[in-house]
């Protein structure tokens, strides 16, 4: 599960409470967490404890570690009341997503003497964050073993990682949007300006030249990516030219987001690419998704962020897809057909079907380009970051894949819950017809990301908020 993840561990007692039992669960609860896989930072060395405690010194050598170490989330187990105040001061000094959590307490002795107060002082962190105006994760107080602690936990990693991946993100815009998509209107100054979000553009002439020159150079590189477009997918309807041209469109695609710094691509796939290099991007889309760099069609940029989290939610462990919500099924009211030209991931693939490199169906260019199949079915998380009028917010729902007709291009029929209610919402907005899904349950940890990001709003539909806040107290 690591992902590159970081937790700073900083367990925190209060003098007046057992020190001895504050130590106990500070290494029980270190030796728990390492089992999640996750990179721990303590506080070993900066006392003799290696526990956050009334010391203000201290304070200041934990924000130093913390902050040396890049750490993407803090944790404040509470081994005894805590010291509140000092784990505030750290928490708004580090500026990470905080988790506080306190092993159950338990009975009082038979002289009357408690030994811990975990509860109580987890009410007294709770105020002094808000206090210093921290948000925090918190997770019911519970034992180690407990549902509630492994659900508490994973899902605050999986959110944290969220805000981690979406804090940095900058995409890489490939020409305009098509001109007769207003609904991919974004306002570029307001994602920098409210969440720090880079748009970073190239024009059509840009990719052009850099994927000609690839195909020149005719590299290793280049070859290996025709080997693996031969090797997956039945090509007998396109010519070795345009499985090239397509390999080397997704080199250069590569190469500018690693020279960039970019986290996702949103590309103008139609129909300026076409008359200018005679393929589609759909399956170098494809491709580099399965890559861990998730691509967006028609320049859709609030796409390629909603597939950034959606990844970063998963912990990298799934590709996300990005799809057209189209038609609904004529045989399940609560059907819907998930669907888009050709640029699902290889990787998603149904059992049994070999997918095939075509030329696109619609346009009158019939370029080719495109990777048509069905993707495998099951659970399916489905998100949309979206906004306008300058309020945002982040549609979440859960689906199943089911059996429905063929389609072309690549497709996955899906059962929700109550489609006339999802029908509704999405059209009345701020969403539109592009969504993004993901074969994981990442919907709690995108709910619980929101929190973090200010002006970011979570409007799941299923399941509701009340059902995720249920759900992470262990119901």
């Amino acid at each position: 599960m690591n992902n590159g993840f970081k937790i700073g561990f900083a367990p925190t007692r209060r003098f007046v409470f057992s020190k001895e039992d504050a130590f106990k669960f500070k290494n029980l609860t270190r030796d728990k967490i390492k089992d999640y896989g996750i990179e721990i930072v303590d506080l070993e060395g900066i006392n003799e404890e290696g526990l956050l405690y009334d010391n203000d010194g201290d304070a200041d050598k934990i924000i130093k570690r913390f902050k040396a170490e890049d750490v993407d989330a803090v944790f404040f187990p509470h081994c005894n009341f805590g010291t509140e105040d000092t784990v505030s001061r750290v928490a708004k000094a580090v500026g990470k997503p905080v988790l506080l959590w306190g092993p159950r307490d338990e009975a009082p002795l038979e002289d009357g003497f408690r030994l811990r107060d975990t509860q109580c002082g987890l009410f007294a962190t709770g105020k002094v964050l808000r206090r210093f105006n921290v948000p925090y994760t918190y997770i019911v107080n519970s034992t180690l073993d407990s549902t509630v602690f492994d659900r508490g936990l994973t899902n605050f990693i999986s959110a944290a990682n969220v805000v981690k991946a979406f804090r940095k993100l900058r995409v890489l815009q490939i020409d305009t949007r098509p001109s007769g998509f207003w609904t991919m209107i974004c306002n570029e100054g307001e994602l920098l300006e409210r969440f720090g979000i880079e748009v970073y553009p190239i024009t059509l002439i840009d990719i052009q030249n850099a994927t000609i020159a690839i195909e020149k150079e005719n590299g290793s590189e280049l070859r290996n990516v025709v080997e693996f477009i031969q090797s997956k997918l039945d090509c007998s309807e396109v010519d070795e030219i345009a499985i090239k041209k397509v390999a080397a469109l997704k080199i250069a695609m590569l190469n500018f987001v690693k020279d960039h710094g970019c986290s996702a691509v949103a590309i103008q796939c139609w129909n300026a690419m076409q008359d200018a290099m005679g393929i589609m991007p759909c399956l170098a889309n494809s491709l580099l998704t399965d890559e861990g760099i998730p691509v967006a069609c028609e320049t859709d940029i609030h796409g390629a962020i909603t597939s950034v989290m959606a990844q970063a939610a998963a912990m990298g462990r799934k590709a996300p897809f990005f799809a057209d919500l189209t038609v609904r099924s004529t045989q399940n009211e609560n059907g819907e057909l998930l669907f888009h030209c050709g640029n699902f991931p290889v990787s998603l693939v149904a059992d049994g079907c070999r997918p095939k490199f075509r030329k696109h169906f619609l346009f009158d260019s019939h370029a080719p380009g495109t990777q048509e199949s069905e993707i495998q079915g099951g659970d399916v998380s489905i998100a949309r970051f979206d906004g306008d009028h300058s309020d945002y917010s982040l549609f979440l729902g859960k689906a199943k894949g089911i059996k429905g007709p063929f389609s072309r291009g690549s497709y996955l029929w899906v059962e929700v819950n109550d489609w006339p209610l999802w029908e509704e919402k999405l059209v009345k907005g701020p969403y539109v017809h592009h969504c993004t899904g993901i074969h994981a349950d990442v919907i709690p940890a995108l709910y619980e990301a929101c929190n973090y990001i200010p002006g970011l709003k979570p409007d799941p539909v299923d399941p509701t908020e009340a059902q995720i806040q249920s759900w992470l107290r262990g119901k």
